[in-house]
């Protein structure tokens, strides 16, 4: 008589067997994302218009303009996330260098007088959390930098002890250890005498705002925030948040219908301490895909300023799919 097996016999191999099927879709996960890592790669370019939200490839400039080749300090996989400010008739680029034996997040520099040929000085910080988005700005004299960095679980700010090479951290203006605490792209402005900052929940998909009186803080949370909520293509902040002819403009990664695929501008109508109100720019996305392989599989920043003849240029970056570039060599 064939004799029945115990529950507990029966209970471990089932065990044993979802362990294996779970171990096995782990492995086929992992190479899957190994390999699109390491065919979709970052760099940085140069656009140009007539307004920040009418933009192409800048004329005479040879796109991309940095690559993670240019890094000679680390072993760099992607170079993202440009941000520029304007110093001693210098064009000064800040930016995420992805340092691939860490898998983690430094801030890049490089520097040009022309725009069309940039020298790479070095990695100008770097921490024990991730850093990418380093939003640089000027107030009463002193150069500051908003980087994000998450995973430090606040958004930081640091201010340039001796520019541009060093940088010592300020103070944190939002700090926050849940989840959905909104930390990422953390975009500032100065409007009307108050501060904004803009900042992203990812879990959410919500477009959070802040405001305080002082850069320092103490800061709070808009009565209007979330701003923008549930959503994967408007609420992700893609850039510096820039003025132009009365009008404040900020601009949103899509995430949709992948991460980092264009970029959207929004007219901001009312900003005050009590009240938002915003409205899309007609036209489509801002940047997004092309033809051109640095490019082929997406972009997701603007770093939009105004020149001196009125025309605008921006720092943007674009995505590559090495995999797409080799199907389609032409």
């Amino acid at each position: 008589m064939q004799q029945l097996m115990s529950p507990a016999i029966a209970s471990t191999i089932l065990f044993g067997l979802a362990l294996a099927i779970f171990t096995r879709h782990r492995l086929i996960r992992n190479r899957a994302k190994k390999l699109r890592r390491n065919s979709e790669l970052w760099s940085i370019g140069l656009y140009e218009g007539p307004d920040p939200v009418t933009l192409a490839p800048a004329i005479g400039i040879t796109n991309p303009i940095l690559t993670a080749r240019d890094v000679t300090d680390a072993e760099a996989r992607f170079v993202a996330d440009p941000f520029m400010i304007m110093r001693d008739g210098q064009f000064h680029l800040f930016f995420e260098v992805l340092n691939d034996r860490r898998n983690t997040g430094e801030i890049g520099y490089a520097r040009s007088r022309d725009l069309k040929s940039w020298e790479y000085v070095g990695i100008v910080l770097k921490e024990r959390f991730h850093l990418s988005y380093p939003y640089v700005f000027e107030h009463e004299g002193e150069i500051y930098m908003i980087p994000e960095c998450a995973k430090s679980n606040a958004v930081r700010l640091y201010r340039a002890s001796s520019f541009p090479s060093r940088w010592e951290y300020v103070t944190s203006l939002i700090s926050g250890k849940k989840r959905h605490s909104p930390l990422l792209d953390p975009s500032i402005v100065r409007h009307n005498g108050h501060w904004y900052l803009f900042s992203y929940a990812r879990k959410l998909n919500n477009l959070h705002l802040f405001t305080s009186a002082d850069l320092k803080g103490p800061w709070k949370e808009h009565p209007e925030s979330p701003v923008v909520e549930a959503s994967q293509s408007f609420a992700r902040p893609g850039g510096r948040v820039v003025d132009h002819d009365g009008s404040i403009y900020r601009y949103a990664q899509d995430g949709l219908p992948r991460y980092g695929s264009k970029a959207w501008a929004f007219r901001i109508t009312e900003l005050t301490p009590e009240s938002y109100r915003e409205e899309p720019c007609p036209g489509g996305p801002v940047i997004s895909e092309g033809s051109d392989p640095w490019r082929n599989a997406g972009m997701h920043t603007v770093d939009a300023h105004r020149m001196e003849n009125g025309r605008w240029i921006a720092f943007v970056d674009g995505l590559e799919d090495t995999q797409l570039t080799l199907r389609n060599p032409g």
